[in-house]
């Protein structure tokens, strides 16, 4: 990756990035004792285990640059505008790559600024060694004031890879943590809960889509994030018929990455992102009012209607807790982050 030797070549960076680590994350972010690597004395201690791909330590070191670097490109977007915007993707990856681009695009490059409390880091113990899985941890952190939590990954660098807030009244997730403060992350296809990991983002896509019926009843919890957003669709639908117009809106997986770690009840807490293309088409060739653009895609459709077709691609993360396979209960989205991130019209 091209982020550190690019971002070290600002000269912006040398003096905003000690300010932005002071005032937005702290210094080197904490370790809470929870997730420290135990440490003992003792003669008669069991042998500690290999040294993971990545520590609690390193961990919040990771959070701490990331965080405050991300900061310092938002500072000064307004100013350096597309070499700011390229360094934040360096930072970033996945469906949070595709989020950033559009907070950037959308704000004429003022994007929002964040201030970072001090995380509660899950790290699972990855082992090291070829054929290893690539490292990846969560963050359980106060965004703006808001539970969030926010993923990192390695691949040739570390970058955030998935952010989502908490839903108002949710509590933060009771992951699991061993002795030395270790997460445990799950396999895709684990079937120690009620729904793998593998699964959890199709069958949210067809709730959200269809409702809570058939093969996904009961699998899902209801609420405004799945079945609620299938009554919107065919709300949606029906106006649009009324107006001669023909509506359609899907929700759809993507080749990015789930993470899935055990939470205290034998559960796992799984993030994961969806896609929602929404297409609207005039029914005739006849000239009339046209499709009106909403107000959240202006910034990337340069009329306020378009004539025949209208297209919107959304990117969402979710963040959804699901029972252990011993209790089936319904899985219950807790946080999310999305927002139109594509659109065009003709």
């Amino acid at each position: 990756m091209r982020a550190y030797g690019r971002l070290k070549a600002l000269a912006l960076a040398g003096g905003l990035l000690a300010g932005a680590v002071a005032c937005s994350s702290g210094p080197a972010a904490p370790v809470p004792a929870l997730t420290g690597a135990a440490v003992t004395s003792s003669a008669s201690a069991a042998p500690a285990l290999p040294l993971p791909a990545v520590t609690p330590a390193q961990a919040g070191e990771v959070f701490s640059t990331l965080t405050a670097t991300d900061d310092v490109l938002r500072a000064a977007a307004p100013k350096l505008r597309d070499g700011t915007l390229r360094d934040a993707l360096d930072l970033t990856r996945d469906a949070e790559a595709q989020l950033t681009t559009a907070a950037y695009q959308s704000t004429g490059f003022r994007p929002r600024r964040y201030e970072w409390g001090s995380p509660v880091l899950y790290v699972p113990r990855f082992p090291t060694g070829p054929g290893a899985p690539a490292p990846w941890f969560t963050a359980l952190v106060t965004r703006d004031g808001h539970p969030t939590l926010v993923t990192f990954a390695k691949g040739a660098e570390w970058q955030i890879s998935a952010v989502t807030r908490l839903l108002d009244g949710q509590d933060p997730p009771p992951v699991q943590l061993d002795a030395e403060g270790y997460a445990t992350a799950l396999a895709l296809g684990d079937k120690s809960v009620t729904i793998s990991p593998q699964y959890m983002g199709p069958l949210h896509a067809t709730v959200a889509e269809a409702g809570a019926t058939g093969v996904t009843a009961g699998l899902i919890a209801p609420g405004p994030y799945t079945t609620d957003l299938a009554e919107e669709i065919s709300h949606e639908r029906e106006q649009a018929k009324g107006s001669g117009l023909s509506y359609d809106s899907i929700f759809s997986g993507n080749d990015y990455p789930v993470y899935a770690l055990r939470t205290r009840d034998g559960g796992a807490l799984i993030q994961y992102s969806l896609s929602r293309n929404t297409t609207t088409t005039t029914r005739t060739d006849e000239k009339g009012p046209g499709i009106p653009v909403p107000d959240d895609a202006e910034w990337a459709v340069d009329t306020k209607t378009v004539r025949r077709t209208l297209k919107l691609t959304e990117t969402h993360q979710y963040a959804t807790v699901v029972p252990p396979a011993s209790a089936p209960a319904a899985a219950r989205v807790i946080a999310h982050e999305g927002s139109l991130t594509r659109a065009s019209g003709e």
